[in-house]
């Protein structure tokens, strides 16, 4: 990399040439994509399948691949999913044609199986004794060999083998099969269970996904991923489902038990990216944490620069916690395209550049002749982070320095995100330097894993922090052997 002086469109130009050596641009796409999104609500005398939907609206961003919601009136349990935005799924038809008093919902992305609407959720399963069962997950089983060989016959995936295992317990009830049945699953899982009269929820005893409880002014019950989707609804958030512990919903209210002692392990990924802003964990913001790691990174990595701007919309918050540490003006220098899904991996380089572009632009009267610094909250795979620096440069920027509110990515996740292959992880193979030769940017600042965990409530002790360090709280089989993909000996998985 030289050190002269070069004009800006010449290196926007010289980004879209090959990649450095060793480096192959096809094996990168966009940032970490989300995980699944659940909800239970019991209100009697409620349109319960209506405050679903708005409660899924509200969890979209954990899911964008398909959408479902089941529903149970006493007597009879109706399950409705497609694949889909939750908008998209649902009409005013279908969701008068759900009645009943209690209901999960659930949207999905696919972490580890196929888009399918046989793996949409809730997945629906009957039980011997002739009744129905639904299940929303969200998390990744890793143990799911072991489990299948409990059955005759191997389900399609690992939410389905969950609805499998807790329904062969025709002898108790639903609640105590939960409890019989979770000490046996292995990784991470917040779980909605329907049956015909209550709603049951449980969380894997590390506490990876996030699973809160809330009330409604009429007396209802409410189960959701985040608070987001209390709040959309008019619910009060009252307390979190513990990890380890089961709880039950009906008519004579909520009841909780324990089927194992809490370890909690929070992914730190949801205080960087997954969760919303407006969310609140452990009675602490999320928006005000992003800020605080915005904050850290002006403190560890200060540069003689112009402007601060946001990779929106995610790097937001941070980026306001930068510029205000920095004592820099803060602006939207990137316009996202609220219209774009996810930026999708196409087979050439040029196409790939236009589905970015068509996600995001720059404003030129922000970045021109500027020394910009641009806040995002990951780099996975690094080809957005690269197309991002070549459009502020051809929209004139005179200097980019990338700063980054995690540390480098270096491992797969096996508890939910889609982050599956160290192949994808540009932060596996190349260090910091030749990132920055990669994209192609003035600088480049990750996060401190220190200065992350600082900037939540959260101890060390008490987080996964797997995807940067490698130390996965909960053992999974075969990463010893550097799996490139966890892949079971029944068709996909759904965990999400």
């Amino acid at each position: 990399m030289t050190n002269e002086p070069i004009e800006p469109r010449e290196r926007a130009a010289a980004a879209v040439e090959p990649l450095p050596e060793g480096v192959d641009l096809a094996s990168y796409g966009e940032g970490p994509r989300e995980e699944c999104g659940v909800v239970g609500i019991y209100a009697p005398g409620e349109d319960v399948a209506t405050l679903t939907y708005f409660a899924l609206y509200a969890l979209q961003h954990r899911g964008q691949e398909s959408a479902g919601i089941a529903v149970s009136d006493g007597r009879r349990l109706v399950v409705h999913k497609d694949m889909g935005l939750v908008n998209q799924v649902f009409r005013d038809t279908s969701l008068a044609a759900l009645h009943g008093d209690l209901a999960i919902g659930h949207c999905r992305y696919s972490t580890t199986g196929a888009s399918s609407w046989e793996n949409a959720q809730p997945i629906y399963y009957e039980t011997p004794t002739g009744g129905g069962i639904a299940l929303g997950h969200n998390g990744n089983l890793v143990n799911t060999n072991e489990l299948a060989r409990k059955l005759d016959q191997p389900p399609r995936n690992d939410s389905e083998l969950m609805a499998a295992l807790l329904a062969r317990d025709v002898d108790v009830s639903l609640e105590e099969a939960i409890v019989r049945t979770a000490p046996q699953l292995r990784g991470a899982y917040s779980v909605v269970v329907l049956d015909e009269q209550r709603i049951h929820a449980f969380r894997d005893p590390n506490g990876v996904r996030p699973l809160q409880i809330g009330r409604l002014p009429t007396g209802g019950w409410v189960v959701a991923s985040e608070s987001a989707a209390l709040d959309i609804i008019g619910a009060v958030l009252v307390r979190d489902v513990e990890p380890g512990e089961v709880v039950s919903i009906d008519g004579n209210g909520l009841r909780s038990q324990r089927f194992a002692e809490a370890t909690p392990t929070f992914c730190l990924f949801e205080w960087v990216y997954l969760a919303r802003p407006d969310h609140r964990q452990d009675d602490r913001s999320v928006l005000y944490a992003r800020r605080n790691m915005g904050r850290q990174l002006a403190r560890e990595a200060p540069v003689d620069a112009d402007i601060v701007i946001p990779v929106p919309e995610a790097g937001r918050d941070a980026a306001a916690g930068y510029a205000a540490e920095a004592a820099l003006p803060f602006a939207d220098g990137l316009v996202k395209n609220r219209y774009v899904g996810r930026t999708f991996i196409q087979p050439t380089q040029s196409l790939r550049q236009l589905g970015i572009r068509l996600k995001l632009s720059p404003v030129r009267e922000v970045v021109e002749g500027r020394r910009l610094v641009v806040v995002d909250d990951s780099i996975v795979r690094g080809n957005t982070a690269r197309q991002l620096v070549a459009m502020l440069r051809s929209a004139g920027a005179a200097e980019v320095h990338m700063r980054i509110t995690s540390p480098p990515i270096a491992n797969p996740c096996y508890y939910g995100i889609d982050m599956a292959s160290r192949a994808e992880l540009i932060g596996a193979d190349l260090d910091v330097e030749a990132i920055r030769e990669f994209l192609d940017a003035d600088s480049l600042h990750y996060i401190s894993l220190d200065g992350l965990i600082d900037a939540t409530p959260d101890d060390r002790s008490q987080l996964c922090t797997a995807c940067f360090t490698g130390d996965y709280p909960i053992p999974v089989p075969g990463e010893q052997e550097q799996l490139a993909q966890i892949r079971f000996d029944f068709s996909d998985d759904t965990a999400g």
